[in-house]
This record gives C-alpha cells, structure tokens and sequence, in this order.
C-alpha cells in the first residue's frame, strides 16, 4: 500500500512541477524581468529550472517525512544491500549447519539401528548365559552327587593305605638302589662331557661318520659264520686305527655297541644277498680316546661291468689352454660322481666321491684337450667289475664331435 500511495504522490506532484514550472516561466517572460544581467529570455530558463530544482527538492523532502520507506530508499540503500548480503551469507550458513544437522542425523539413526542390534545380540547372550548357568547347575548337583560317592570310595582307600605302606617300604629300599645307580650314571655323564671336551679340543684322528673299515660279508649263512667274518672287519679296523694314531693298538679292540652288533650279524646271516659292511666313526675320534663305532649295512650287487658305458657329455672349447682343460675334466668326474652315485655306488660319507683316478690318467686326459677348439665328447667306462662298495675305476675316451 505505501508503493501505491508513494507512486501516486510522485505522479501529482510531478504534474504539480510542471504546471507551476510553465505558469511561472510565463509569468516572468511576460514581465521581461533580468536579473544578473541575463536577457529576459535566459532569465526566465534559469528561474523557470530554480523554481523546478525547489519544487522537486520540497517533493523529496516531504516525502521523506511523511515515509520511512523514501527516506531508506534515499538514505539507507547501502546499509539495505548490506543487511541483504549479510542476510543471504547468514541464510547459507544455516543452510550448510542444516545439511551437517541431516547428516549427524543419519549417523545418529545408523548408530541407533546399530545399538539396537547389539542389544538385541546381548539379550540372546544372555538367554544363552542363563541356558548355560541352568545347565553347569545341573552338572554341579551331579558332581555333588558323585562327590558323596567318592567320599564313600576314599574311606575304602584308606583302608587300603594301610597296606601300600608296606609296598611303599620296600619301593624306598629300591629307591635307593636307583640313587646309587644314578650317582654312576652321573659319573659317566661326567666322563663323556670331558671327552666332549677333549674332542672339540684335542687332536682329532678320525671325524665323525668317517670310514674306519669296510668290506663285503656273504649274506644268507649261519651267524656263527657271519660274526667270524664281522670280526676279520673290526681287525681290519683296528689296524686301520693303529696306522692313523701312529701307535700298535692291537691290545685295545674298537668299540661296537653289541646290540647293534648282534642285529647286524642277524640280518646279514637272512639276507638272500650280500652285504656291503661299513664300520664308521661314531664322533670326531680324538687320539689315545676310546674309538666308538657304528655299523651300516647296504645291500651289495655288481653295479657296473667291465667295460660297461657310464655316461657321455659334450663341451665346447674356446681356448684350448691347461685351465679349461682341467675344468672340462673336473666337470665331467663331477657327472660321472653323480651318475655312479644315482645308479647305487655307496659315496664316501665326508667326500661324497666313490671313484679312485690316479694322477697320470687325469693329466693324461688333460693332455687330449690340450690345444683343442670347438666341440669334444667325453665318455666315461668302468674299469673292471665294480659292486656298491666301490671304488670305481674308470677308462675316459675323447672323441671330437665331428657333426657340429
């Protein structure tokens, strides 16, 4: 209602402007009136704009009185348009504070759901807790009932009591038949850490698992027959000892545990086949110790014949020099070790190797691949029978391949 009153007030009082404007610009053109010394014509423009300039400035004037709403339009425009923006930012801001507000919401109803759904958890637990206290409830009153009847079985005992204290006593008296034996235990325990001692710390003659003796017993005849041949080997093994400590200890035989003994002889006296009989160092063997053994049997047959191929490999020579020769020759001993080995030949337990080259046919074939280029094949056959005990021996042939 204050815009239409406002619009009507401008639109009268602009025709009221105009009216008095053109009344009194007559008027004064009419009296040729001059002031400033304009001429009438120019006197009457200026008056004639004066009187305008008053008349609306009297308009703004009382309407600016009579209306809060001129006056904020005239006066309070900027502080209306920053009451405005300061409004809208205000308006954002609860707007944004609303959407957290939402979302805190919806975490707050998650969590809610959440706790419901533990709490429904725990109530189930606690059915569960109460069915599981019902039942230990149970099985207390029937403990309690097995309890009375086990007080009724201990009076039972005690009078059998009476009578184990006569057992007791005489289980004391072998107690202390068991103390005596274990002070002698103790004292051997003693004896072997100080051997111990002595091994990691003495002179070492023989390591642990090395061969002192071996030999070839026929298998499949009486143990009388066996044990003999066994005793020929721990011989054998005794002077072998002897030779390595540098002393005659034929008055002191070599230690072999006799169970150990007796189940060897049994078994090789059934064996359909011969055996191949190992006596070895059961620890490192430290000069002037007792020499303690072990025996291990292998089946024995001929694993490679006269003259009989092992295997054959190629290798390609680029400088012909010794070095590469004697490589080449390492190499291919190495796949010969390999291939004896895999086909049943016992290896030597510290070296692994089960064949016997002496130095002249090693360098002798050296010499063959000497100044050679290109590629050769090597091929390796047994020289005379050989059985599992080994050693092998062997005949390498050179051939130049001749098909590269």
């Amino acid at each position: 209602m204050d815009g239409i009153l406002l619009i009507t007030v401008l639109v009268i009082a602009g025709g009221a402007i105009a009216f008095i404007g053109d009344r009194l610009g007559t008027k004064i053109g009419k009296k040729r009136l001059s002031i400033f010394g304009l001429r009438p014509r120019h006197t009457s423009i200026v008056i004639t704009i004066f009187t305008g300039v008053v008349i609306t400035a009297l308009t703004f004037g009382v309407m600016a009185a009579a209306s809060q709403n001129v006056r904020t339009a005239l006066f309070g425009m900027e502080q209306l348009n920053r009451n405005m923006r300061e409004t809208k930012e205000n308006l954002q801001n609860t707007e944004a504070a609303l959407l957290t507000a939402k979302s805190e919401q919806e975490k707050t109803d998650a969590a809610l759901q959440q706790s419901k759904a533990d709490i429904d958890k725990l109530n189930e637990q606690q059915k569960q807790l109460q069915e599981e206290s019902a039942r230990l409830q149970a099985g207390n009153e029937a403990l309690l009932a097995d309890n009375s009847r086990l007080a009724g079985q201990n009076s039972e005992l005690a009078s059998q009591n009476s009578a184990l204290s006569g057992r007791n006593d005489e289980l004391t008296a072998k107690n202390e038949n068991l103390t005596a034996d274990n002070k002698a235990l103790e004292k051997r325990s003693n004896d072997l850490r100080d051997g111990l001692i002595t091994m990691r710390e003495g002179d070492i003659a023989f390591r642990a698992g090395e061969i002192i003796a071996s030999g070839v017993i026929r298998g499949n005849r009486p143990q009388e027959e066996v044990a003999a041949d066994l005793a020929s080997l721990a011989a054998l093994a005794n002077r072998n000892v002897s030779a390595r400590f540098g002393s005659d200890r034929s008055d002191q035989d070599i230690w072999i545990y006799r169970p150990e003994h007796d189940a060897a002889v049994a078994t090789i006296a059934k064996s359909p086949q011969d055996m191949v009989v190992r006596i070895v160092a059961a620890g490192n063997l430290v000069r002037g110790e007792d020499v303690r053994t072990n025996l291990e049997l292998y089946p024995n047959s001929i694993i490679f014949k006269n003259n009989e191929f092992i295997i054959a490999r190629p290798y390609e020579l680029t400088s012909g020099d010794d070095s590469e020769a004697e490589e080449t020759v390492m190499n291919f001993l190495k796949d010969v070790n390999f291939a004896a080995t895999t086909k049943g030949i016992l290896p030597d337990p510290l070296r692994g190797t089960v064949g016997v080259m002496e130095g002249a046919q090693f360098y002798d074939v050296v010499a063959k691949l000497k100044g050679q280029r290109g590629r050769v094949i090597l091929s390796a056959y047994a020289n005379g029978d050989t059985d599992a005990s080994g050693p092998l021996r062997l005949r390498i042939n050179v051939e130049k391949n001749v098909t590269q």
